[in-house]
């Protein structure tokens, strides 16, 4: 079943009713919006990417977080989205917005043990990234709780100052980096351009 950014965002507000700490629901929308500012001047350069696609994976990549923790969301929004019988292609963006490079060490808040689920693990490693899912993964970096826009050094430092810095953080900060000159080198000019209100937020 196809999830569009409307029936996306409905869920997430059927959610807020249910939610005694919104915040998670802010963020995503944000992440969502952003993803699809980035995707709407990617279309203008020729590149071929889904803006509603873009902006529903945004809305949903955090939904597992619906019971208030953080904690297994990965894999409980997975679940969450799979039950209400939507296609792998919006389930698969609770899996991988979390991890970049194909490696399930490559996150944020310390090293998880590849052995403790093993499906995640390798489909973290065969997946192949669209670039939708691409630009969840740079904007959850960008957005931190609230509706706002970071660039990725103040958001990096906001995740390590709150989770601590680990043995895996500088692989995951270089990776970070690679991410957003990837979507600059497409755009052609530095994608923060986007989003003047990044000037306030320093």
């Amino acid at each position: 079943m196809k999830l569009s950014s409307k029936e996306a965002k409905e869920l997430l507000e059927k959610e807020r009713k249910n939610s005694n700490d919104d915040r998670w629901i802010n963020h995503c929308i944000c992440v969502g919006d952003s993803a699809g500012i980035i995707a709407k001047a990617l279309i203008k350069k020729g590149i071929n990417v889904d803006i509603d696609k873009t902006v529903t994976l945004g809305y949903i990549h955090d939904i597992g977080k619906y019971n208030g923790e953080s904690k297994g969301h990965v894999m409980r929004g997975y679940n969450y989205l799979k039950e209400k019988g939507y296609d792998e292609e919006y389930c698969n963006i609770c899996l991988t917005h979390s991890y970049l490079n194909n490696d399930i060490i490559c996150t944020a808040g310390g090293i998880p043990n590849s052995n403790f689920n093993l499906f995640l693990t390798d489909f973290i490693k065969n997946h192949e990234y669209t670039i939708e899912e691409k630009l969840i993964n740079l904007c959850d970096l960008m957005c931190p709780q609230g509706n706002r826009v970071y660039t990725i050094d103040k958001r990096l430092i906001d995740i390590m100052i709150r989770r601590g810095a680990y043995s895996n953080t500088q692989y995951h900060i270089k990776e970070t980096y690679k991410l957003k000159e990837y979507f600059d080198d497409l755009l052609g000019y530095n994608l923060y351009d986007l989003f003047p209100e990044i000037k306030d937020n320093l």
